[in-house]
């Protein structure tokens, strides 16, 4: 990778999730595993990339008893992952990530994290808010954000100014929707300091906001317009992003040309980096002693056509419906009953959530209607693996003859890059005309309505009679297109932007006029909470008003 101009500047990356989760268990050993999801998975890639300081909340028991107690972390022992290898027989030894974990109270985290983020936000932003089954009405919205999504914005960016509060033009990159309210508190304290913030999952059009109450989302639209440059997955996220700030703020200017959003004398500069994958450390886990492992234990299970899906347990991922098309699918070819399996690798999700623990109980008992359905002689069509475990899931990959990924809404969707990459079977990629990754892979997919059930079933029954010679055609140009705009074209399309506005700023002095990103409250009280901000900052305090 080439050197950039900021490479002289130390780089901080704010996110929720960190590249790891530690858990406390009871023998008083902490275990290290791999974080799931998008989000982690390209930071760690990026990590290995351009060297970055980490600050991510501290989610689990296990990262909240490392956060309050660095110096007794010696007397831990670690198990489990160290960079991408991993020991079955639990080797000791410890993570290579340095993390600074915000950590906030457990009743502060479950409002920013649980409720305002992981219902609110994110059901509002995949368009599936008529889906929340939780309470939604304004007290509620409003109470998750001053007593849970204010103060926990408020401590990252404490922690953030921390961290570079010594350096000139420091770079700061954030990360996701749990985070919009920080680069405005950033920039009070740091003016001169480059902000960009990645959105992972979709940006809907102006109609879903409505559903926040007004004040709200204009502080949101406010202080995330701290930022120089907004990244999305996609080209309908960026214009989406580009409507609402028209809707929402009187006072923007925004170009629909440049793609750029002018306000309260800052530009902020929007931009498109469609995220993917290490193209290199897939092939090296592949060659790993762990993958093989899995490959062998995985294909006993294996039909004579396989089909294969990996999935976080949620609502947005469609799991229910990929059953019901696979089930459909049985239905109509009865030739495939004993001779097709499923395998699904689905990670357990914010299981603290109803949303997701009902969703998770529906699928579980479909699987087991479909299995009674069409099961004999213990024979089992499907074939569930609820766990987070990356490199079985890899090994699952490998082996399947299609891959279904079928989400209702998805910023881009990993595995439909992960999946050419390591499949050794020619497997034909299902994908949902929802996901992200569609816009970069169409050719080359077979694309499909992710709620129409025939035309999903029909789909998956034209990739396991599809030719051998168009298998083989359509996986060497997906890994082709994978390849060219990797996980290191990702990093470098950001990190060149930066670079120009790191250039453009180079004679600009700390007299740079400060900017106050000041939360309006129009009506809502102001409520003090304290907030424990720890590592890098020993219990500083501060307000859930404070933005």
């Amino acid at each position: 990778m080439q050197k950039h101009r900021t490479s002289n500047s130390r780089l901080v990356v704010a996110s929720n999730r960190g590249p790891v989760e530690h858990l406390l268990r009871t023998d008083n050993q902490i275990e290290v595993r791999r974080a799931s999801g998008g989000l982690a998975t390209a930071l760690t890639a990026f990590r290995r990339h351009h060297d970055f300081s980490w600050i991510a909340s501290a989610v689990t028991p296990g990262d909240r008893h490392i956060a309050r107690s660095p110096k007794h972390f010696e007397n831990f022992r670690i198990l489990g992952q160290n960079s991408h290898s991993e020991s079955e027989s639990g080797a000791e030894g410890k993570s290579i990530f340095d993390v600074d974990f915000v950590v906030v109270p457990k009743d502060v985290f479950h409002n920013h994290y649980d409720v305002f983020g992981n219902r609110i936000l994110w059901f509002l932003q995949h368009s599936m808010w008529d889906q929340l089954q939780a309470p939604k009405g304004k007290d509620t919205i409003v109470e998750a954000w001053w007593y849970g999504y204010v103060p926990t914005n408020t401590a990252f960016a404490q922690a953030v100014v921390a961290k570079v509060k010594r350096q000139k033009m420091p770079v700061i990159m954030l990360h996701d929707y749990h985070l919009y309210l920080a680069p405005g508190l950033i920039r009070q304290q740091l003016p001169e300091a480059i902000l960009q913030h990645f959105v992972h999952i979709p940006w809907p059009e102006p109609e879903e906001w409505q559903h926040l109450p007004q004040p709200l989302c204009g502080d949101i639209y406010r202080n995330f317009l701290a930022n120089d440059i907004v990244g999305f997955q996609t080209q309908e996220s960026a214009h989406n992003f580009l409507r609402c700030c028209d809707e929402f703020l009187q006072d923007a200017e925004v170009d629909y040309i440049d793609k750029t959003v002018s306000f309260d004398n800052r530009v902020a500069r929007v931009r498109v980096y469609p995220i993917s994958v290490d193209v290199s450390e897939l092939r090296e886990a592949m060659n790993s002693s762990i993958v093989k492992h899995y490959q062998e234990r995985l294909r006993p299970l294996c039909g004579e056509r396989t089909v294969v899906r990996v999935d976080r347990l949620g609502p947005s991922k469609n799991i229910l419906l990929g059953f019901r098309a696979f089930e459909r699918l049985l239905d109509t070819h009865q030739e495939l009953r004993s001779r097709m399996k499923f395998l699904a690798f689905l990670v357990p999700s914010r299981m603290t959530i109803n949303e997701y623990t009902q969703y998770r109980d529906e699928v579980m008992s479909l699987v087991e209607e479909i299995n009674g359905k069409f099961g004999r002689n213990g024979f089992r069509p499907i074939e569930v693996f609820y766990e987070n475990n990356y490199f079985q899931a890899l090994a699952g990959m490998s082996l399947c003859d299609a891959l279904l990924v079928n989400p209702l809404t998805d910023g881009m969707n990993l595995v439909a890059k992960e999946g050419p990459i390591v499949n050794t079977r020619d497997g034909v990629l299902v994908l949902s005309r929802m996901a992200g990754a569609l816009a970069q892979l169409r050719d080359d997919v077979l694309d499909v309505e992710p709620t129409d059930i025939d035309e999903t079933a029909k789909a998956l029954a034209d990739a396991l009679a599809m030719p051998q010679r168009e298998r083989r055609e359509r996986m060497l140009s997906l890994r082709a297109k994978i390849q060219k705009e990797d996980i290191t074209h990702w990093i470098t399309s950001q990190m060149d932007d930066i670079d120009r506005i790191y250039a453009e700023r180079g004679g600009q002095t700390s007299s740079q006029r400060r900017i106050d990103f000041r939360t309006e409250r129009a009506g809502v009280p102001t409520r003090q909470t304290s907030v424990a901000c720890r590592v890098p900052l020993s219990k500083q305090r501060g307000t859930d008003g404070g933005c």
